[in-house]
């Protein structure tokens, strides 16, 4: 039987210039699956100031946050968790009775997928992008000890200021590095990503990534990027976007509801949720 929304539905939301299906789907199949009397729908806003303190004023629960607002949201939250206090970029807001709390799932999720991994802490590695998303790639990298750290960007302002703030090194282009530099490779740029100019294009060339001991993909969608699906032809070590994606969605719903679904749930609601 079909939910009914009534006076009590709580309310969660996401906010984001080009809001897509994936977290909306995966929560309301969890709420539906576990009888919780929440709703979640995905927004965007021309007022960013305004749809924070509507956010609050309304009670909206919870509140993912993606690109562009993950840094400007910052000054009208009432709190920052430690999640974000060092990479300064959000992607979670939590209203428990109208007191906002910033978070960044995104970092805790990379941080949980290195110990999970096994990375040894001292493998060089390159990130290409310099974006929100990376902020936080890069921030929970260095905070779990990476010390030798490179990062590409095209946009010599912001991808000098993220590896300056983490002391690692800038280069405009990953192809001014040897392939044997870079023992594991990051992809935190739209390359790859369906709908997107590049979504046939490898994020870094066969040469880097033939050199690398470990390929990191950000994209979530689609799963198999173009750089996933040649790693996994080398039967290179991979983490894909989709393991970001869906432990950072878990990390928000168990902060929305206080909720932890068995690992199958989550399987199938991840499931769900990349579907067309």
């Amino acid at each position: 039987m079909a939910r009914i929304i009534n006076k009590d539905t709580i309310v969660c939301m996401s906010l984001s210039a080009r809001p897509s299906n994936f977290g909306t789907r995966f929560h309301n199949y969890l709420y539906e699956k576990l009888n919780l009397n929440y709703l979640y729908k995905a927004f965007t806003t021309n007022n960013l100031k305004d749809a924070i303190f509507g956010i609050k004023a309304l009670a909206i629960r919870g509140c993912a946050i993606s690109m562009p607002y993950k840094e400007d949201c910052i000054a009208f939250i009432d709190e920052l968790d430690e999640s974000v206090k060092s990479i300064q970029s959000v992607n979670t807001i939590v209203n428990t009775n109208y007191h906002l709390k910033a978070y960044n799932t995104d970092y805790i999720a990379v941080e949980k997928l290195i110990t999970l991994h096994n990375i040894d802490k001292t493998t060089p590695f390159v990130l290409k992008g310099s974006g929100g998303m990376a902020n936080a790639v890069v921030g929970a990298f260095y905070d779990a000890g990476f010390k030798n750290g490179t990062i590409a960007a095209r946009n010599q302002a912001k991808g000098e200021a993220l590896a300056k703030r983490y002391n690692y090194h800038w280069v405009k282009n990953e192809t001014e590095l040897l392939p044997e530099q870079a023992k594991l490779i990051i992809n935190v740029t739209p390359i790859g990503m369906r709908g997107s100019v590049e979504e046939n294009n490898l994020a870094f060339s066969e040469s880097m990534i033939r050199n690398a001991d470990i390929v990191f993909d950000v994209v979530a969608m689609p799963v198999d990027t173009p750089m996933i699906r040649y790693a996994k032809k080398l039967n290179k070590p991979i983490i894909s976007g989709a393991d970001v994606a869906v432990l950072q969605a878990l990390e928000q719903f168990i902060l929305y509801t206080g909720v932890k679904p068995s690992e199958e749930l989550v399987k199938q609601a991840s499931e769900f949720a990349r579907q067309e």
